[in-house]
């Protein structure tokens, strides 16, 4: 077999994992199967007894943070450090998610420019080379980690774990690096500016980023407070930066997609979310209490990401021992395993009609009595798993979550729309394990008269 023959089998095994999760349900839904990788056996779980099994195992034995480092190949689109030592993910769990409040009014004034650039088009005052390159670096890690796991651990040299062999391997075979170095250029002079003031003024110096004279919002300085405190150099705080950009651009553009999907196959449920958004917003404004009133809106995301998903695996763990699972399935020390969320996510015994949009769904169930948090978009359980489940759950699902209702609910106000065409919403494409919305549909927007 040819090497790049060699490459697309592993694409293919992923293909096929994927492809067997979201269709096979029987004879393998609460039960374990396997498909044969080059190097490994990639090991699918199917339904919530295994999910509960795998969210209580600790890190020694199943671990996502390896998981996910040999899924994205971190030492060689990103680089070691954010892989030895990840204080970036606790920045976004604590920092990020407790100002929430203060953060949202800079997304609701960010919204806006880019939505008058998108629909239609038209220039603005924001940074555009940092903008492009964030967005050029999220597509070039997903580009250079599909390229880079089509091949087995035996083609990687074993050493590849020395931070400068991965280093060198990564500038040879990864584009993300070239989108890091750029990211300096532009980042380093704002970050010489920070140091200079910590160093002249101390911590608490005149003008450091606050929102509305409250708390600290800004991640670039959130990042820098915790990067000196480690001397850590410009290049490792700059990659960070980058990550938390690459873990929100891609997931909340495709999921921000699909609702919109959805909205424009069906624009008779604009109606009944701008009965309960205008009001709201006119009354509150657009906060994080005022959004979630919106229980509609909410649930029209979680109904949609239900449908969807973001991929159709989810809760992705490295076994970092041998194990046996509840069912008494072996687990080599070394192995992937991934749990079949769309089998989880169509589950009639626990949603009725799984296969059906249906977007109140959600808010239905949350006017029932002591149902009302349940069943949040943020929520997890062991039939909902978009955004993982348990302690490894994604830390930035709450702003998210926010992010994505004020998008969809500016959208709702302030469009009409619908798919060009028949009106029909087209299939997802699925590749390898993701489910992405259909690059080839087109939804026409016209200005809202009010």
């Amino acid at each position: 077999m040819t090497i790049l023959g060699l490459a697309w089998y592993n694409y293919l095994a992923l293909f096929v994992a994927a492809y067997f999760a979201k269709w096979f349900l029987d004879p393998y839904h609460g039960s374990v199967f396997k498909v044969a990788m080059l190097d490994q056996w990639l090991v699918v779980i199917c339904g919530p007894k295994l999910v509960e099994d795998v969210r209580k195992r600790p890190d020694q034995e199943l671990s996502f943070h390896e998981a996910a480092a040999e899924f994205i190949q971190i030492e060689y689109t990103v680089g070691h450090e954010a892989h030895s030592d990840p204080y970036h993910i606790d920045i976004v769990r604590e920092k990020l998610t407790r100002n929430l409040p203060t953060v949202l009014p800079e997304i609701m004034d960010e919204l806006a420019v880019a939505m008058h650039e998108y629909i239609p088009a038209k220039e603005d005052g924001r940074n555009r080379e940092y903008l492009d390159l964030a967005i050029g670096f999220t597509m070039d890690v997903n580009r250079d980690r599909t390229t880079i796991n089509m091949f087995p651990s035996f083609m990687k040299p074993h050493w590849a774990a020395n931070v400068l062999a991965a280093s060198l391997i990564g500038r040879i075979v990864s584009n993300s690096t070239k989108n890091i170095r750029r990211a300096i250029h532009v980042l380093k002079p704002m970050m010489d500016e920070r140091r200079h003031m910590i160093e002249e003024f101390g911590e608490d110096w005149p003008d450091k980023p606050f929102s509305h004279g409250a708390t600290q919002n800004d991640l670039i300085q959130w990042i820098m407070d915790e990067g000196l405190s480690r001397n850590s150099v410009d290049k490792d705080m700059v990659q960070r930066v980058l990550l938390v950009n690459f873990a929100a651009i891609h997931t909340s553009s495709n999921s921000i997609t699909h609702a919109i999907y959805h909205l424009a196959e069906r624009p008779e449920f604009l109606v009944s979310l701008r009965e309960e958004i205008e009001p709201i917003v006119q009354a509150e404004g657009w906060t994080k209490a005022a959004m979630a009133r919106m229980w509609k809106l909410d649930s029209f995301m979680r109904e949609s990401q239900r449908l969807n998903g973001i991929n159709t695996v989810s809760l992705m763990r490295k076994a970092g021992k041998d194990i046996a699972l509840s069912d008494g399935t072996f687990i080599p020390r070394g192995t992937l395993l991934v749990t079949a969320a769309h089998s989880l996510h169509h589950d009639d015994s626990v949603y009725a009609n799984p296969d059906v949009f249906d977007p109140w769904r959600f808010s239905r169930q949350r006017e029932h009595e002591g149902e009302a948090m349940k069943h949040q978009f943020v929520n997890t359980s062991l039939h909902y798993v978009p955004f993982g489940h348990g302690k490894h759950a994604c830390p930035g699902r709450f702003f998210a979550a926010n992010e994505l209702k004020a998008m969809l609910g500016y959208i709702v106000l302030n469009f009409d729309m619908k798919l060009e065409g028949n009106g029909k919403r087209p299939e997802n494409v699925h590749r390898g394990q993701a489910a992405v919305p259909s690059p080839a549909a087109c939804v026409l927007f016209k200005k809202r008269q009010v």
